[in-house]
């Protein structure tokens, strides 16, 4: 055989062999709504990573952090409907379809990591069963640090609050910000920096996570560690992309989502008070609310547990009563 035709039939075979291995290899987008370097982001990079090693590349995920592919309200439904194969949201903010997906902002229910784990475990069946019925599969869930309130002005009381321009994110923090006489404004958090920047808002309840990412000491001053709940982001799958994986794969896909999620919450329990000291770093004042503040937002919380609870109905209650009778 002629050497060139030896040399084509190489090319020929070699390329054969490498279409067959992309051919073989599948790729799925994640969207996800935080800078890359937030711990929820490297957690999800890691798990990527962790996936595509254990599948021998045939699984490849695209982390596509900073709602650069989708906002944080979109990716959801992006996920459901096939535009994504697998996404990453704070799951609260879509309480108005069902109330499960909020419970873990029920303000003081669950304020501490291990109190927040318990909760998980009694509203995980339920919070699989909503998801399963939109076509979605939880994968895993990780948290954020307890939640506390930033502004521009000293806050004595919550009569402090009323007329600030207060960044609401899900149906708690809306209503957080009626109940005290503020003007509440939606913005997600890929959003907030600017909105701090050009005075949009100028107050907000999130972690010291948010406020490190937003740089939230160029524009407010003080930092209220309220510990009013812990929030958690969901990492979930389009079920009919998941059940079109072979075995090998989605057991692969089950054990790297099980590492995930133990290691998002043992990173958020080191994160939580760096980020508190950073803050303090960066010249805020971080204080635990007065006496007189903090049973302000103990009436508040009673209120919005109250409306919860109503709206829940007796799904709801019935979590709530698994995680006292646990704790």
């Amino acid at each position: 055989m002629p050497i060139t035709r030896r040399l084509a039939l190489a090319a020929a075979v070699f390329l054969a062999a490498g279409a067959t291995a992309a051919s073989a290899q599948t790729v799925w987008n994640l969207p996800a709504a935080y800078p890359a370097d937030n711990p929820h982001s490297e957690n999800l990079a890691a798990f990527a990573k962790d996936v595509e090693a254990a599948t021998g590349g045939k699984l490849k995920i695209t982390v596509h952090a900073n709602a650069s592919l989708f906002k944080a309200p979109e990716i959801k439904r992006a996920v459901a409907t096939g535009q994504a194969q697998i996404g990453e949201v704070l799951l609260s903010i879509h309480e108005n379809e069902d109330p499960v997906f909020g419970v873990d902002v029920v303000p003081f229910l669950a304020t501490s990591f291990a109190d927040s784990m318990k909760l998980y475990k009694v509203s995980k069946p339920a919070i699989e069963k909503k998801l399963a019925s939109q076509g979605l599969m939880l994968l895993f869930t990780v948290p954020w640090a307890p939640q506390g309130v930033y502004t521009k002005k000293e806050l004595k009381t919550v009569d402090d609050m009323k007329g600030l321009k207060w960044r609401a994110y899900n149906v708690g923090t809306s209503r957080i910000g009626e109940l005290v006489g503020a003007q509440p404004v939606t913005i997600q958090a890929a959003e907030l920096p600017q909105a701090l920047a050009t005075g949009v808002v100028n107050a907000f309840m999130s972690s010291g996570g948010t406020g490190y990412d937003s740089k939230v000491w160029e524009s407010l001053t003080y930092f209220y560690d309220a510990q009013a709940w812990i929030p958690k982001n969901a990492t979930f799958v389009n079920k009919a992309a998941f059940d079109a994986l072979d075995a090998p794969t989605k057991e692969a896909l089950l054990t790297s989502a099980a590492a995930a999620e133990a290691r998002g919450w043992k990173l958020w329990g080191e994160k939580a008070t760096w980020y508190l000291d950073q803050l303090k770093l960066k010249g805020m004042k971080v204080e635990a609310p007065s006496p007189a503040l903090m049973d302000g937002f103990k009436k508040i919380g009673d209120t919005l547990t109250a409306d919860w609870l109503k709206r829940a109905g007796p799904d709801g209650q019935a979590i709530i009563d698994a995680y006292k009778k646990g704790s």
